[in-house]
């Protein structure tokens, strides 16, 4: 009986939750801790996951930031610390895009990550972005993949853009270290 009471404790006891840790080193300093929406947007989790493990993620600046709206980052291809910023934003991962894995029930609400996209539904490869404020207009256009479940103050220090459509000036806060967690 004590057996088959730790088997139903451990079956009706929550599967362990997704998490991305991303170290964050420039004006902002400190560590964000995202849980990620595996349930919602499963494929989105796994690209972002792989990605965080094999590295491809660290060295990667926060390329647009514009206040009151969002901070974004995960350009792999141009976006690395040191490379020419005119161009980051631009690129994605060696792997193909992403089919739209929208909610009807979440919002694009403050810290919440969506997945940024181009013009077609069917385009996020590895860049995302995180919410300063709520968006209800994002709603059912863009991918939800997770939730600044600490750190919110990491990510409101985030260097802001100034230039167009949000574009970083100058040394851009990075991605340091960006880990899988559980």
């Amino acid at each position: 009986m004590r057996k088959l009471a730790c088997v139903l404790a451990f079956l009706a006891a929550p599967a362990a939750a997704t998490t991305l840790e991303i170290d964050v080193t420039g004006e902002a300093e400190g560590t964000i801790i995202i849980d990620l929406f595996e349930q919602t947007a499963p494929g989105h989790v796994e690209r972002i996951t792989t990605l965080a493990e094999e590295g491809a993620y660290d060295g990667v600046v926060f390329h647009r930031v514009i206040d009151g709206f969002m901070a974004q980052t995960g350009d792999v291809e141009f976006g690395r610390l040191g490379m020419d910023m005119r161009y980051a934003g631009r690129g994605g991962s060696e792997y193909p895009d992403l089919e739209a894995e929208f909610s009807d029930t979440l919002s694009f609400e403050r810290g919440i990550v969506g997945m940024a996209r181009g013009r077609g539904e069917d385009t996020a490869n590895s860049q995302f972005f995180i919410m300063f404020a709520p968006e209800p207009r994002l709603d059912g256009d863009y991918t939800i993949v997770g939730q600044v479940i600490e750190g919110m103050d990491v990510v409101d220090a985030i260097k802001l853009g100034l230039g167009r459509n949000g574009a970083v000036i100058g040394a851009p806060d990075v991605m340091d270290e960006v880990r899988v967690g559980e």
